[in-house]
């Protein structure tokens, strides 16, 4: 399969300015902007440098472009103006980006560009007089998002928002006279913008350039991810931890798996295809699931981290003793699951499970707890639990820890102080 023939299976390109023939017939040198609005990638990112990826293993050039110059204005939202970055800001999101885009893109070589470095430069005047002058208002604001700004009453559009479809339209014509770069790639509601700098290097360079846009990836209430959103996937560990990343894969419903595969994986086509008629046959194992998360786990935290979140979830939720995991696996483990302090005098005279259960939050109350227990919902330590007035002992955490169980999700960790 080629590579044209790859992305259409996967449903890798919802626009583009030519047929993907054409623009993909050729190795190109291609950019993708970035903003530098957070110190991460979040998984909607992912999701367009995974491509950038499959392109570079294809044979062409990537660019990515740090947006420091155009996140000192923003780029329109929806509702209301994005917060103006500072320098100090911009300048270590941009290096928190470039580690990551090291990491997941491995052996591929890229360059990475800010378009501050040229943005700064741009007097006002010539800036109206050589681009300016190629954009009609009448053409912004027929643009979704800037009509919808301009038809919500109260959510007027300032001038600054206004520019931005000119400074990305500057940037690849920047990088066109300079790298010979004449394809971008993005999200789909970049569409407009992108397409900016294709008409911009065809009206001032007599030049063809090319634009592709990719759906963009939803969470599993249809919204996209994002800050704005408030639900993003990070891909720096202090903001998603790794075990929160794979359990984000591991509890995604059934309906958009098989798309989530294509865009985020490797398989081919045909191994997914495998994969997702096993998961039909046998949903509940949710094999599919756990295929993903480990894979996409890998590709942005590493094999060996993946492989102590994965035995950590197995030793919550799965059959897995404590006793098996390793150092770190125990540790995530503990790290990750909610826990009760129990000091040695507690334990002595006996602590009740019942009331461990509330300060756990697996139960609202005692009452709720008891009924918990009588209904045989709740495990200490894999053995099940049946007698509502239930103390927990010291000789019950024997490596001063001992892991409850509510049913198949709600876990918690009683720990010895």
């Amino acid at each position: 399969m080629n590579i044209v023939e790859d992305f259409k299976a996967r449903g890798l390109i919802e626009h583009s300015s030519a047929e993907p023939e054409i623009i993909l017939s050729e190795k190109r040198t291609v950019y993708l902007g970035i903003d530098p609005t957070a110190d991460s990638i979040q998984v909607g990112n992912l999701a367009v440098v995974l491509l950038m990826k499959r392109l570079g293993d294809a044979g062409f050039k990537l660019i990515f472009l740090i947006g420091g110059g155009t996140g000192m204005i923003g780029d329109p939202n929806e509702k209301g103006e994005r917060i103006l970055l500072d320098d100090k800001t911009i300048t270590t999101n941009k290096k928190a980006i470039k580690r990551q885009l090291k990491s997941i893109l491995g052996n591929i070589r890229f360059t990475l560009v800010d378009n501050a470095d040229w943005l700064i430069k741009v007097h006002l005047v010539s800036f109206l007089r050589e681009i300016g002058k190629h954009f009609t208002v009448n053409d912004l604001i027929k643009r979704d998002l800037i009509k919808k700004r301009l038809e919500t009453p109260d959510e007027s559009i300032s001038f600054t928002e206004f520019t931005y479809a000119l400074l990305q339209g500057f940037d690849f014509l920047t990088l066109n006279k300079k790298y010979d770069c004449n394809l971008q790639i993005g999200g789909s509601d970049q569409w407009t913008n992108i397409l900016s700098g294709v008409d911009l290097i065809r009206k001032k360079l007599g030049k063809q350039a090319f634009a592709l846009s990719m759906p963009l990836i939803t969470d599993a209430n249809g919204k996209k991810f994002g800050k704005s959103e408030g639900n993003a996937i990070w891909l720096d560990a202090k903001k998603t931890s790794p075990f929160q990343f794979y359990q984000f894969w591991l509890n995604l419903p059934d309906d958009d798996l098989d798309t989530y595969f294509k865009v985020y994986t490797f398989m081919s086509t045909h191994e997914i295809e495998a994969l997702m008629e096993l998961h039909r046959r046998n949903p509940g194992e949710r094999q599919a699931q756990e295929t993903l998360g480990r894979i996409v786990t890998e590709i942005v935290h590493g094999p060996a981290t993946t492989a102590q979140v994965v035995a950590a979830t197995d030793a919550l939720f799965g059959e897995t003793p404590f006793t098996e995991l390793s150092r770190d696996a125990l540790a995530v483990a503990l790290a990750e699951a909610p826990s009760v302090t129990l000091s040695i005098s507690e334990l002595t005279s006996g602590v009740s499970l019942a009331e461990c259960l509330v300060k756990g939050g697996l139960a609202s109350s005692k009452s709720d707890a008891r009924r918990l227990i009588e209904g045989k919902s709740v495990k200490l330590s894999g053995f099940p639990i049946k007698d509502p007035s239930q103390k927990v002992y010291r000789g019950d955490l024997p490596e001063g820890h001992a892991l409850v169980r509510k049913g198949k999700q709600g876990v918690m960790v009683l720990v010895l102080k």
